[in-house]
């Protein structure tokens, strides 16, 4: 925490203005300049370019950030959680700036510890006010935010122990607020004590029903405790609050298909997939739990993705063919596996899959060039001699 000598005025902090559209960023600066605020304005066009320029050689200028919340490639709240866990930028000031304050924004505002946010549109004095604000929080921080960064701190020490009794301060410091229940719970959970982390995240929702971290937490206890009823429950909730959290979601969609919940999974993995368009991993992800669970249209539809984001990405073009394959598209998926094939010529089930694609399409000829193939390099194998037959 900065003493009151470290902390800059207004007109000498450097700003950093994150969003995707432009008369935006060019609004925030003029009414910056209008009030004197800022030796130096930055710019970035999404979260992704100003996480890059954080880390970058003119990153540890930055004293302030003002960021939108909906941008494509890592919006406002992703940005401020990579923050909020790195040291040299966990205690930058964020405001953050949002289209509509609904119950998703206020959630995934909350669950990340933004400083403030303000709605569009917005005047100059606004503005103004909010930082001013913000400075003064800075400045002089209350009881709860200087318990709850010495729990910080001793964690990060790996006392534990201590960590608990500060976070049990935070809580009495400020008992109507859902944060310090929600740390002091993590705090118990990594110490082993679910008991007692239990009630500190039921305090917690109680307290703020919209805290979905607390929802997300809950519901891996129970799961843990072999309790799949309530720990679905939970993680419903949360995706109900907020569906944008792509590795919850996952989560929870896994989870529903160990209890059978086939359907549902499934319209969570298309929740995810719409939501996490431009995340290659997340994508590869859904699409491998849909075809080891027979959902051959959601795989393909992921599939579809991938490639269009790298063409010549042979592994997923074979991936893809196989789907096809399975979903009965033999036409469309000989097209995937034969340019698989010009990397993965020896791939036992690239081999057989195009044989068997082929002979569906009774192109006898051509399957019995791949089986002939895979018979080949793998003797031993039935599933090939099984289609050499087939071609007689």
């Amino acid at each position: 925490m900065p003493s009151e000598n470290e902390i800059k005025s207004p007109a000498e902090m450097n700003f950093l203005i994150v969003d995707d559209q432009d008369n935006m960023r060019r609004s925030i600066r003029a009414m910056l300049k209008l009030i004197h605020y800022g030796k130096e304005l930055f710019e970035s066009p999404n979260g992704r370019e100003a996480w890059k320029f954080l880390n970058g050689s003119e990153g540890g200028k930055i004293d302030f950030v003002i960021s939108d919340y909906a941008m494509p490639f890592m919006k406002g709240t992703e940005l401020l959680s990579n923050i909020r866990t790195q040291k040299n930028l966990r205690d930058i000031p964020f405001l953050m700036i949002t289209a509509e304050a609904n119950k998703e924004v206020v959630a995934e505002a909350a669950e990340q510890d933004v400083d403030a946010y303000l709605t569009k549109p917005f005047v100059t004095a606004t503005l103004e006010n909010k930082i001013d604000e913000l400075l003064a929080k800075a400045l002089k921080p209350d009881s709860l935010t200087l318990h709850l960064r010495a729990a910080r701190d001793l964690e990060e020490k790996g006392e534990i122990g201590p960590a608990i009794e500060e976070a049990k301060r935070a809580s009495a410091a400020n008992p109507r607020s859902s944060r310090p229940f929600r740390e002091l719970g993590r705090l118990l959970l990594k110490a082993g004590d679910n008991k007692k982390a239990l009630k500190c995240f039921n305090k917690a929702i109680e307290i703020n029903r919209l805290d979905v971290t607390s929802y997300h937490y809950l519901g891996q206890i129970y799961y843990r405790q072999g309790n799949i009823d309530k720990a679905v429950s939970f993680f419903s909730k949360a995706m109900e609050i907020s569906p944008r959290h792509s590795d919850r979601a996952l989560k929870f969609a896994r989870l529903l298909m160990k209890t059978g919940s086939m359907v549902e999974a499934e319209k969570v993995l298309r929740l995810i997939l719409k939501n996490s368009a431009d995340d290659a991993g997340i994508i590869e992800d859904i699409a491998e739990q849909a075809m080891e669970h027979d959902l051959y249209s959601l795989a393909i539809k992921a599939y579809r993705s991938l490639i269009k984001g790298n063409p010549d990405a042979f592994l997923i073009h074979k991936k893809m063919g196989i789907a096809l394959q399975k979903s009965g598209k033999n036409n469309e998926a000989v097209l995937h596996l034969e340019k698989a094939a010009n990397k993965y010529g020896e791939d036992l089930d690239l081999l057989l899959t195009l044989a068997r694609a082929y002979l569906g399409m009774e192109m006898v000829i051509r399957a019995d060039k791949w089986a002939s193939i895979a018979y080949r390099l793998y003797p031993d194998n039935r599933e090939a001699k099984k289609i050499l037959s087939q071609c007689l």
